[in-house]
């Protein structure tokens, strides 16, 4: 056996051995001290693992992804929409573009049920289903001119269950766009640092654009470096700024970021993506993992211990304050985006197969951007599990059940078990240089506050405020970015339906198209976002509970498109590679779908509370969240809109999914009437590495293409 070979099979065992040591303390370990290092072992270990052997299987094996045939980036190569993209540049975007809230906020969220059940889920799901969706997707849509999710599941599947997808996956696409733009809009109001530093990110990535475009093409290192450079520069002048006379100009009202954000995704979707979108996403990622890499590295050296039960009374009692339902189905809805998101497929057939190089590509960028990403949401788990809980249930808990003080939080705290002081509660705000911690629900406010434990642990408790406060605008970062790729997908999605109607409509860089498209899916999230803004019971707030459900109803008809079109490209025998992923998710979240529609809780069921509420108005009473009875009809008709909808979603689902399986069946029994709308191979004259590193034979071969040109 030579060398090189006991080599790897001795690296990869150790890696096996550290994922599977991991493993073991996390089950096993009850009543002790476990040390959050051991969680970053599972993952890493996990997620090598999952990289090396699984996804390489499913990519040459059952995707057979082929290096000599063209891209549509190469082929329909237009500089606006299809671009071909240095694989480091679009494995940024890729990353950044599907890195929104959810990794940051589900699993905080989450620990509410302990650390264990949302560890399990996020490395299990990213590697067995998340994973594998967006490779899948991404595979797929390259292979039909970069297709929606929507428009490929009416071409695969029928104008029937097509048309459904399609309006499913475009009012989802609205929902999460708002929610998202709610989220920045909640950290970067009145913070003139996180305001400041983002908005530098535009014109740095302009510069990149051009630089790579026109100044020096191909030189990824280069600007690499002076994008990087510059983004610290902006990073550290954020807190300058904030110190000075400037910091008024930077302290935007919540009205007036809602302006900003709809004019810059309006400006993102209709510029050529190599000029704004995809170098500053790339950017971007360099702060995101950079971040996150340091995150894991202090959890090693500092060795904090997870606070948190590994699963706490709340999963299998489901009357949690964090949110309410039990462990299954909602662990599952709650933990979204780092496992399984639905987000993710429209990204992966919306910017990005119209910009990578080569098929060969879809392993590194669509499996393993979705690990990082993964590799997110545990280090999110790790800071909402190493502080104290009881701190954390004060923080995630609302106001209207455990009070306004600190002295009312800790006795309400204290009587689900977790016990903390008042003065402790007290300290924790001063140590962040915060008024208050209570109640600061949503998950960012928990995740800056254990990025600040780990941090300070490393670098000093002085700095705990700084890292707090960078937190913040950190989160702000990873969430713009999916924001801007969402809404040009949005277009996308919104073209290709338009283009049933009108065909001018399916050339995606149509000019008239382009912009009115754009003009419509900014309007729609637009407004949902002002109104939310301005009432608190209203606009995206109105939809934000149907957020996770129709997140993974979306990765539904994901996977249910990847499945069909296995079993149609003559792969039936590897369509339980996608089939599996559905079943679990079709049985989760439709699962939680009943429950959220027709349970006689009125935490859980909407229909139940709109009629708890309506009862309440009957008699002229006024029930929290609600404080007048002007809130209470709103409440009432909240519950009644999300009712409906989820309801409506739920069903749309059932019908892809339907009809999904009756053209496997046709196919399986009829092959001969099966069509695949798959576009003409064409030869690639694009040399490029399928991975972040050039193998050999790759190498060599760029060496002979440039003698060859030589010569």
């Amino acid at each position: 056996m030579r060398t090189a070979n006991v080599r790897t099979i001795v690296i990869w065992t150790l890696v096996a051995l550290i994922g599977a040591a991991g493993w073991a303390v996390l089950a096993l370990a009850r009543g002790e001290d476990v040390s959050a290092a051991w969680m970053v072992a599972a993952a890493l270990g996990s997620y090598a693992i999952g990289y090396r052997f699984y996804a390489k299987f499913i990519a040459h094996k059952v995707l057979k992804v082929d290096a000599t045939r063209a891209t549509p980036a190469e082929r329909l190569n237009n500089g606006i929409d299809f671009h071909p993209t240095d694989r480091r540049v679009l494995l940024g975007h890729h990353f950044a573009a599907i890195a929104g809230a959810g990794p940051l906020v589900g699993p905080v969220l989450a620990a509410q049920m302990g650390y264990l059940p949302g560890t399990i889920w996020i490395i299990a799901g990213v590697i067995f289903a998340g994973a594998v969706q967006d490779m899948v997707v991404l595979f797929f849509s390259t292979r039909r001119d970069g297709r929606s999710l929507g428009q490929m599941a009416r071409e695969e599947i029928g104008p029937f269950g097509g048309a459904a997808a399609l309006i499913a996956a475009f009012a989802i696409m609205i929902i999460l766009l708002g929610v998202l733009a709610l989220v920045i809009v909640n950290a970067l109001a009145a913070s003139p640092w996180g305001t400041f530093s983002i908005a530098m990110t535009i014109p740095i990535a302009l510069l990149m654009g051009f630089y790579l475009r026109v100044l020096r093409p191909g030189r990824v290192s280069e600007v690499s470096l002076i994008g990087v450079g510059l983004l610290l520069l902006a990073l550290v002048a954020g807190r300058w700024v904030a110190e000075s006379s400037w910091a008024d100009t930077f302290t935007l009202a919540p009205s007036t970021l809602v302006v900003w954000l709809v004019a810059y995704g309006f400006i993102a979707s209709i510029l050529p993506v190599w000029m704004l979108l995809a170098p500053r996403d790339y950017l971007s990622t360099f702060m995101k993992i950079g971040t996150i890499a340091l995150l894991a590295l202090g959890v090693v050296v500092a060795l904090p211990t997870l606070k948190m039960d590994a699963v706490t009374d709340f999963a299998s009692r489901g009357n949690g304050p964090v949110f309410a339902g039990s462990l299954f189905p909602f662990v599952f809805i709650t933990i979204a985006c780092g496992a399984l998101s639905g987000f993710h497929a429209l990204i992966s057939s919306g910017t990005t197969p119209k910009m990578i190089q080569k098929e060969t590509q879809v392993r590194m960028i669509g499996y393993g951007s979705m690990l990082m990403e993964s590799s997110v949401a545990i280090m999110a788990l790790v800071a909402a599990s190493i502080i104290d809980p009881g701190l954390y249930f004060a923080m995630n808990a609302p106001a209207g059940v455990i009070g306004t003080t600190v002295d009312n939080a800790s006795q309400v705290v204290t009587s689900w078990g977790y016990s903390i002081s008042p003065a402790d509660l007290a300290q924790a705000a001063k140590n962040v240089e915060e008024a208050s911690l209570l109640s600061r629900t949503g998950g960012a406010p928990t995740l800056a506050v254990g990025v600040s434990e780990i941090f300070s642990k490393v670098t000093g408790g002085s700095l705990r405020a700084f890292w707090y406060h960078f937190a913040i605008m950190f989160e702000a970062l990873f969430i713009l970015t999916a924001l801007d790729a969402g809404t040009r997908v949005g277009r996308f999605m919104l073209q290709d339906m338009l283009g049933n109607v009108y065909r001018p409509f399916k050339n995606i860089s149509w000019k008239p198209g382009l912009v009115l498209t754009s003009a419509i899916v900014c309007a729609l999230w637009g407004y949902f976002l002002w109104v939310g803004v301005h009432e608190p019971l209203g606009g995206i707030n109105q939809l934000f509970p149907i957020f996770g459900i129709s997140n993974q109803l979306l990765a539904a008809v994901a996977l249910a498109v990847c499945t069909t079109l296995l079993v149609k490209s003559g792969r039936l025998k590897w369509a339980w590679i996608t089939g599996i992923p559905l079943a679990w998710d079709a049985t989760v979240t439709l699962t939680a779908s009943f429950q959220k529609v027709f349970s006689g809780d009125p935490k859980v069921g909407f229909f139940k509370q709109r009629s708890v509420f309506q009862d309440a108005i009957d008699d002229g009473k006024v029930l929290p969240p609600a404080k007048s009875m002007d809130d209470m009809h709103t409440v009432v008709t909240n519950s009644t809109v999300d009712g409906v909808l989820t309801a409506v979603l739920a069903l749309l689902i059932v019908v892809v999914i339907a009809d999904a399986l009756r053209v496997c069946v046709r196919h399986v029994r009829r092959p001969a009437l099966s069509t695949l709308s798959e576009a003409p191979y064409v030869e690639s004259r694009i040399l490029a590495p399928a991975g972040l590193i050039p193998t050999r034979a790759e190498k060599e071969e760029a060496r002979d293409a440039i003698t060859a040109a030589r010569s």
